[in-house]
This record gives C-alpha cells, sequence and structure tokens, in this order.
C-alpha cells in the first residue's frame, strides 16, 4: 500500500514538471513599446517582436486590437496568417499597412494619415503552435495636433538680415528726432579756417567798413547843405564881418 502511493507520488510530481518545463518551452514571448507619439495626418509605425522555441510555420497568425481612449471593449482590426488580412470596415479601411516580416520575428504594422480618435489602446497577440502560450503586448498611441514648422530658407535669412538692420537703423534717427542731443562746441577742425577763407572774411569786412564810412561822408554832407540853406543870413554877416 506505501508501495502504492509512493509511485502514484512520483507520477503526480513528474507530470507537473512536465508540465512546467512545457509551458516554459513552448510559451512565446512578445514585446511591444509602451507608448507612441504622433502627430496628425502623419503615419506612425506600431512596433510588435516576438520570440519563439519553435520554427515559425504557416500556422503562425498575429491579431491586432484596438480599445479606443474614451473606453470600450478591444476590437480587432488585423489579422495575419501566411498573408494580410487588411481592415474592411471604414474606421480603419485602407490606412492599415503590413510592416512585419515572421521568420525575422517581427509583427509590426503601420497606421496611415493618424488623428485624434486613434488615440487608445493597441493590442498585439501572436500565435505559432506549439507556441501558444504568453501574453500579448500593448502599446499606448497618442495623437496630438499638427504644429506649425518654423523653416528657414535663403529668402527667410536674407530677410533676417535686411529687416533688422533697417529697423535699428530707424528707432535711431527716430530717437534723435524725438530726443535731439544737446548742442555740443564746435569741434577744432570745424573752427579751423584756410589762407583762402581768412582773406576772404578779410575783403568782407573791409568792403563793410568802407561802405560806412561812405554813408557817414554823405549824410555830413547832406546835413550841411541843409544847414545852409536854413540859415543864409548867418552866413552873409559872417562873411562881412570879415
Amino acid at each position: 500500500m506505501d508501495v502504492n502511493r509512493s509511485s502514484f507520488g512520483g507520477v503526480v510530481s513528474c507530470v507537473c514538471v512536465a508540465l512546467v518545463l512545457l509551458r516554459s518551452v513552448c510559451g512565446i514571448s512578445v514585446t511591444a513599446p509602451a507608448e507612441v507619439s504622433a502627430v496628425r495626418g502623419s503615419s506612425v509605425t506600431l512596433s510588435c517582436s516576438f520570440s519563439s522555441s519553435s520554427s515559425v510555420t504557416s500556422a503562425m497568425s498575429v491579431d491586432w486590437s484596438f480599445r479606443p481612449e474614451r473606453g470600450g471593449p478591444d476590437h480587432t482590426f488585423f489579422h495575419f496568417s501566411s498573408q494580410a488580412y487588411l481592415p474592411l470596415e471604414d474606421y480603419f479601411k485602407g490606412r492599415v499597412k503590413w510592416l512585419g516580416s515572421p521568420s525575422g520575428g517581427d509583427a509590426s504594422i503601420q497606421l496611415l494619415n493618424a488623428s485624434l480618435t486613434d488615440n487608445g489602446t493597441y493590442t498585439c497577440a501572436v500565435r505559432n503552435p506549439p507556441d501558444v502560450q504568453g501574453s500579448p503586448a500593448q502599446t499606448v498611441l497618442s495623437v496630438t495636433p499638427q504644429r506649425v514648422a518654423l523653416a528657414f530658407t535663403d529668402v527667410g535669412v536674407l530677410l533676417v538680415f535686411v529687416l533688422v538692420p533697417s529697423g535699428v537703423i530707424t528707432l535711431l534717427l527716430l530717437g534723435r528726432i524725438l530726443c535731439p542731443c544737446s548742442s555740443e562746441s564746435p569741434s577744432p577742425a570745424a573752427t579751423h579756417h584756410s589762407p583762402i577763407e581768412e582773406l576772404g572774411e578779410e575783403y568782407f569786412y573791409e568792403t563793410q567798413n568802407k561802405s560806412s564810412m561812405c554813408c557817414c561822408y554823405f549824410k555830413d554832407y547832406e546835413y550841411e547843405d541843409d544847414y545852409m540853406q536854413e540859415k543864409p543870413h548867418e552866413l552873409t554877416f559872417t562873411e562881412s564881418q570879415c
């Protein structure tokens, strides 16, 4: 009786070990990036790789499913088994491209023309009988609005080099007009005169002096004439005395 019990226990132990070994040997490992970001309207690659202890056969299959960000059940939209079966529904129709290579352990796909409604969780599940055990890999996709990119072209660089100096000069001129500087004493170079300029100034001053003398002479002469006309009797009396 004890022998039978010990034999039965040995058999159970062997079966458990065999199951553990079978599960570890026949298990398949699937990996994918945890997060992927993309810009709206661009193409984004959803990477998925796997490793199997068995060689890849025509029985190998890949399934991609999607769960929206707002929640809800997973929805399988892509299937591969010897060939790619692209989605036929309106949402992903014409926007999925198979990039995988089963012989290289690659089960990646590409999502074309990404939109904001594509935000959510994407699950990659791979089976390669007899390796059917293993957890699928998940990737969270985040699609953001398109950003306006500033590219400096040759024309843009030329405009920068032309407009910036022009703006600086304009500001300096406006500042000079609105806030004029205080008068400064003339520099020695400004007060220096050439010999020709000095001769010209002397001639100008002499001409002015001569003109003033002539004017004074004529004024005195006219004054004498007026005096003689007003008092002729005094002149006659003076002459008779002489």
